[in-house]
């Protein structure tokens, strides 16, 4: 029997959910050169990080901008949008039997920008950001807009609702980024489209891979689940492949020359993603960076690998001060409990499972593979009753909502766990 309760606005935040986060001024940087394209991705990483307000960092980013003309960026925001992708999806979200009303929000994109995005899709309303320009349509660097003001987004959404006789009741909100936090209040059904912490906390629903994905959200049914893509399972099994470092270090007989190898990739790669930027392809590395990385990420530097990287390093330093052969066998556990356990968390977590309270985007089914995964990993190397801790450590890190990234808690906590567990049963 058909839910007569039907949504009645969705909100969509473009950056991050509508077109990939980052892709627009990744593409305009390129266009202004590889030294904007620098400084551009570093003021957006600083917002992200919380270092920058959204506002300080996208006037440092227009005032890098200025005197370009205006008609600059329409051109790269043409070349870039996904029209034809969403037509068809935004057409069934405005449906007989959905009757939607479609608002598209940026507090990145300037105004005129959304308003011919949203034209092009059929959407009802866009917000986005007032760029200054001069008389010869050339960008003076200022900007303005209640899309960036405190509690801006939510308050543009009452006005519709208020024009629509509707409640925030009527309302879907789909979002990534926390400069839609706003939106994320109690009256609001609330959905994260790949969101980073802030708005994954605050969300009743969290969708990955497919946008689509939404619509039976919409229709107040239970949220369908995606298989992992190809870059997923490429990504999780270069994730597993980690399992090798401590096995290859046992082998050499010294875990110096691992931490030195890993160094060395991490350099070359941190190398590669630079030329990347710059728009020149390094063989090998590139073509795995373009296999592996989501969507985001090709869009900006691909930190993840490294965070890997740092996790497992910072795992085997622990052995530096401790190298006898029972440390070894707990840091070798750790970090195939690391690699294993979130890699089979990551690639079942999204296809089954019911959503856990605090992190609507780990499952339950999700954190029992995972933790069956590193357990059996870790009992290789370690007496089953302590593996029980350590993959019980490592899928409570993998299942919080953390700022930092858990490529490098889980290995690092679960090490330093079991390192202080081993010495206090000696």
């Amino acid at each position: 029997m058909e839910n007569k309760e039907k949504s009645r606005l969705v909100v969509f935040d473009v950056e991050g959910v509508l077109i990939p986060r980052n892709m627009f001024f990744f593409q305009l940087g390129r266009v202004m050169g590889f030294f904007t394209l620098t400084q551009i991705l570093l003021y957006r990483l600083l917002y992200e990080v919380g270092i920058y307000s959204l506002d300080t960092s996208l006037k440092r980013i227009f005032e890098k901008i200025k005197g370009q003309k205006i008609e600059i960026l329409q051109r790269v925001f043409e070349q870039i949008s996904t029209t034809h992708r969403l037509q068809d999806f935004f057409a069934q979200i405005k449906s007989e039997n959905r009757k939607c009303q479609i608002v598209l929000i940026s507090s990145s994109l300037p105004k005129d920008l959304v308003e011919w995005f949203a034209n092009s899709l059929g959407a009802d309303y866009a917000y986005g950001i007032n760029v200054q320009v001069n008389t010869a349509k050339e960008i003076t660097g200022e900007i303005s807009g209640e899309v960036i003001e405190d509690n801006g987004k939510i308050k543009i959404v009452q006005q519709i609702l208020t024009k629509e006789n509707l409640t925030l009741r009527d309302c879907v909100v789909v979002a990534r980024d926390r400069s839609a936090r706003c939106l994320y209040i109690k009256e609001t059904k609330k959905i994260g489209y790949n969101p980073n912490v802030i708005i994954r906390i605050k969300s009743e629903h969290v969708i990955t891979g497919s946008l689509s994905n939404i619509l039976p959200i919409l229709d107040n049914n239970k949220d369908k689940r995606s298989l992992p893509s190809v870059n997923d399972l490429v990504r999780e099994n270069i994730h597993a492949a980690g399992i090798f470092t401590p096995i290859l270090a046992h082998v050499i007989g010294s875990v110096i020359p691992i931490i030195i190898l890993i160094s060395a990739i991490s350099i070359i790669y941190f190398a590669s993603e630079i030329a990347r930027l710059n728009g020149k392809n390094i063989p090998v590395i590139s073509t795995i960076t373009r296999r592996a990385a989501s969507p985001s990420e090709l869009y900006g530097f691909a930190a993840a690998p490294l965070f890997y990287a740092i996790g497992i390093l910072l795992a085997l330093l622990l052995l530096i001060p401790f190298p006898d052969p029972e440390s070894f066998r707990v840091i070798t556990a750790a970090i195939t409990m690391f690699t294993l356990g979130d890699s089979a968390a990551s690639i079942f977590g999204g296809t089954i499972g019911i959503r856990l309270p605090f992190n609507k985007g780990k499952t339950l089914e999700g954190s029992l593979v995972g933790f069956t995964f590193a357990f059996l990993a870790g009992s290789l190397f370690i007496v089953p009753w302590i593996a029980v801790i350590g993959a019980t450590i490592a899928m409570f890190v993998e299942y919080l909502p953390l700022p930092i990234n858990d490529n490098i808690l889980i290995p690092i906590t679960t090490a330093t766990s079991l390192m202080l567990l081993l010495h206090l049963l000696i």
